[in-house]
Parts: C-alpha cells; sequence; structure tokens
C-alpha cells in the first residue's frame, strides 16, 4: 500500500461496492427476468387482464383472442428455433448492411432468441407462479437475456463506429464468449427443467446436433492482449471516456506515456542490436542510473542522435516510475503521529 499503488484502491473499493449496492444475486435471479417475464410478453398480460374482467363476454373473447394468439406465437418460435438450428440461420432476417464477417453472429443471436422465447413459454407455462421462487432457472434466464443484450450492444458499436478492422478482435471474442455463456445458461435451463420429457424436446429442438457455441479460443485471446498493448486509434477507443491526469506525477500518465513511446523505443531497439552484438555498445541496462550512462555513451558514439537519447531516457524514467513501490520504514505510522503530537503542541504554545 501506498502512493505508487494505483490499484490498491480500486481493489479495496471492490467489496465496499458489493455490499452497498448488493452482490447481483438478486438482480440476476429475480428482476432481470422474473419482473419482465409477464409485463415484457406480448400475450401474458392480456391473459391475464381478460381474467380479470367482469363483463364475462367482453373477457371470453379478450381471453380467446389473447391466448390464440399466443399459441401461434409459440408453434411459430418452435419452428423458427427448429429450422435455425437445422439450417444454421441461414434463413434468418439480419440488417441489410450488416458486417459481411458478422453475419453468422446475427444468425446467432436470433437462434437464441426463439430459444429464448421457447424457454420462457414453457417455462410459465409447467412451473407458473413458482417460477419466480425458483431462482436457478429464473435466473438461467436472465442470464441469457443478459448476454444476448451484450451482443446486440456490441454488433451496435461495431457498426457504429464504422467497422473499424483493428476492433475485429474485441467484437469476435465478446460475443463467442457471450454465445458461450448464454449456450451454457440454455442448458443449464434444460438440464434442471422439471418435466424431464419436454427438456429433451427442447434440446432436440434447440440443439439438434448438440451445443454449437465454444469459448473464444487461445489465439484469439492472444490477439485481444496484444491489441490492448498497442498504443493507437483501437486502444483510444477502447478507453474513451476514461480519466487520465496527463501529469507527470501520476502514476497511470506515466504508465501511458510510457506505453506510447514504446514502439519508438523497440524501434531503436534493434536498430543497436548489431552494435551490442559486435561490442561497440553493452546491453541496454536494467536500472535507471546506469542508462543514463548507457544512452550518454551510444551518443557519444554517434549511435544514436539527440532526439532519440531524449526519447529513451523519457520512456526509461516513465517506466521507471510505473514500476517502483513504496518502502516504509517499520515505525512509519507511530513517528508520524509522533510528529502530529509535537505539531498540535507547538501550535498550543505558540497560541
Amino acid at each position: 500500500m501506498g502512493p505508487n499503488n494505483f490499484l490498491a484502491r480500486a481493489y479495496q473499493q471492490l467489496p465496499i461496492a458489493i455490499t452497498v449496492e448488493g452482490a447481483n444475486i438478486l438482480t440476476r435471479c429475480l428482476i432481470i427476468f422474473g419482473q419482465g417475464a409477464i409485463r415484457s410478453h406480448p400475450f401474458v398480460l392480456k391473459e391475464m387482464h381478460a381474467t380479470t374482467e367482469l363483463n364475462h363476454r367482453k373477457a371470453l373473447c379478450d381471453f380467446d383472442q389473447a391466448f390464440f394468439a399466443h399459441v401461434r406465437f409459440f408453434m411459430s418460435n418452435k419452428i423458427r428455433c427448429l429450422t435455425s438450428a437445422l439450417t444454421g440461420g441461414h434463413f434468418t432476417r439480419m440488417p441489410e448492411k450488416a458486417a459481411p464477417e458478422l453475419h453468422r453472429y446475427y444468425r446467432a443471436v436470433n437462434h437464441l432468441s426463439c430459444a429464448f422465447a421457447l424457454l420462457t413459454d414453457l417455462s410459465m407455462f409447467v412451473l407458473g407462479g413458482s417460477l419466480k421462487r425458483r431462482e436457478s432457472i429464473s435466473g438461467r434466464l436472465g442470464d441469457i437475456l443478459s448476454q444476448m443484450y451484450l451482443i446486440s450492444s456490441v454488433l451496435k458499436r461495431f457498426e457504429a463506429d464504422g467497422r473499424q478492422r483493428d476492433d475485429a478482435p474485441y467484437v469476435h471474442w465478446s460475443i463467442q464468449d457471450a454465445l458461450y455463456k448464454a449456450q451454457l445458461a440454455t442448458l443449464g435451463v434444460m438440464d434442471n427443467f422439471p418435466n424431464r420429457i419436454l427438456a429433451f424436446l427442447l434440446r432436440v429442438t434447440i440443439f439438434p446436433f448438440g451445443a454449437k457455441y465454444h469459448a473464444p479460443l487461445d489465439a484469439l485471446s492472444g490477439q485481444v492482449a496484444n491489441v490492448m498493448q498497442i498504443a493507437g486509434e483501437s486502444r483510444e477507443r477502447l478507453l474513451a471516456d476514461t480519466f487520465i491526469q496527463g501529469e507527470y506525477g501520476d502514476i497511470i500518465s506515466n504508465c501511458e506515456m510510457a506505453l506510447r513511446l514504446l514502439p519508438k523505443f523497440k524501434a531503436i531497439e534493434l536498430r543497436l542490436k548489431d552494435a551490442v552484438h559486435s561490442g561497440k555498445l553493452a546491453p541496454i541496462p536494467q536500472n535507471l542510473a546506469a542508462m543514463h550512462d548507457w544512452v550518454l555513451h551510444a551518443t557519444l558514439s554517434g549511435l544514436i542522435n539527440t532526439e532519440e537519447r531524449r526519447l529513451l531516457l523519457d520512456y526509461t524514467r516513465f517506466v521507471n516510475i510505473s514500476i517502483q513501490v513504496n518502502d516504509f520504514p517499520k515505525d512509519f505510522s507511530e513517528r508520524n503521529n509522533v510528529e502530529r503530537r509535537q505539531s498540535t503542541d507547538a501550535n498550543l504554545i505558540t497560541n
């Protein structure tokens, strides 16, 4: 702990946020799906209102209209879900101007949407009012909905940002991860569905060939990690609206400034490799004091110019500040208390 440990306070604040705002268990298991399942459904709320209608004839008419529309809706979703699963979603609709490389993701989220609607209707039909109390099932249904929302957000941002090629690793990783998690939640609902016959029929309808979505490969994760570490427009878009103080004394700003100089530093290092191998120049030292002497020697030898000398020293200084930790004496707290008491006593005597 200390001023140089810029991550420590954020790490300490996480449990506080969870304690104050809640651990999101209630949100996941009850609110996301449970609170909206009835009100967001196109027909269930109409059916419920029809049962409370005092006019018997109107109630019967309203209920029949909503009920048979509900049946058509259910059968339509079932057929769409099975067709989408069998054909890979090639006959599903998607935005006309969608990026061609993302068509498979649009088809996948359409398939998941049909599956979610099908699971919702059957869960409400089989479990009824107990669905809200079965928080594991309603929580998984909420997970499916949340992951579809995330996929939609990623697709929309990619289009809104102008389909930036450098952002492709983020898009592919995010969507593949969300699809995989949504699939796990879907399988979890079916594995724990109380009616095992319906659970089997659901599995055959939604995943007739077995699970089809996979977690992002390590190679893709490596691409994402590499893009994150390269200063440029892609990283700037990822960090949009992130506050950076921009002062030399700020640790995060020093990290950012070191990152921006890293490509130029690597280019100089690569150019000087021959001089190091031939013995004209020692290998780059690993501490700040020795680095100053090394840069001075390289400058006097004519291997680097004044601008490169300044860049090497700036990069070294930023890196050194970024990696430093605080070192406090064992009696640091006690010494501070003594100094504070002495200062207070001196002020009292003066007054």
